[in-house]
C-alpha cells in the first residue's frame, strides 16, 4: 500500500473506471474491486477467463484509456494510472508527475 501522502488515488494520478449502458454496470468479467479470490482470477486484466462481450469490453475500455496516455494496471482491469511510479514505469517516463512535497521553503 502506498504512503496516504502520495498513494495514486489520492493524489489524482490514478482511478478506477468501468462502463455503464442504460441499464447499470456493465459486464467486463468481475465487479470493480473484487480480488483474486472473488473474482476467480478475472479481476486480472488479462485473465483468460474473461472472454465473449466482457472480453470485448476490456477491450474497448483499454483502447480508450491507452490513447488517452493512461496504463492499466495488471492486478486490477479498472485500475488506470497516469502520472504515478507505475505509470512511469511502464511508459519509460524519468520519474512520477507527483510525489511528496516538503514544508514551503522560507523566504528571507
Amino acid at each position: 500500500m502506498s504512503p496516504p501522502e502520495i498513494a495514486p488515488h489520492s493524489a489524482r494520478t490514478a482511478v478506477d473506471v468501468t462502463l455503464r449502458g442504460p441499464d447499470g454496470e456493465l459486464d467486463l468479467g468481475s465487479p470493480v474491486n473484487a480480488g483474486p479470490g472473488q473474482s476467480g482470477g478475472r479481476c486480472f486484466t488479462r485473465s483468460p477467463d474473461v472472454t465473449g462481450p466482457a472480453r470485448h469490453l476490456r477491450e474497448v475500455l483499454a483502447a480508450a484509456l491507452t490513447a488517452a496516455g493512461l496504463v492499466d494496471h495488471p492486478t486490477e482491469w479498472w485500475h488506470w494510472s497516469y502520472g504515478d511510479r507505475y505509470w512511469a514505469l511502464q511508459t519509460g517516463a524519468p520519474a512520477a508527475l507527483h510525489g511528496p512535497v516538503g514544508p514551503p521553503s522560507r523566504v528571507s
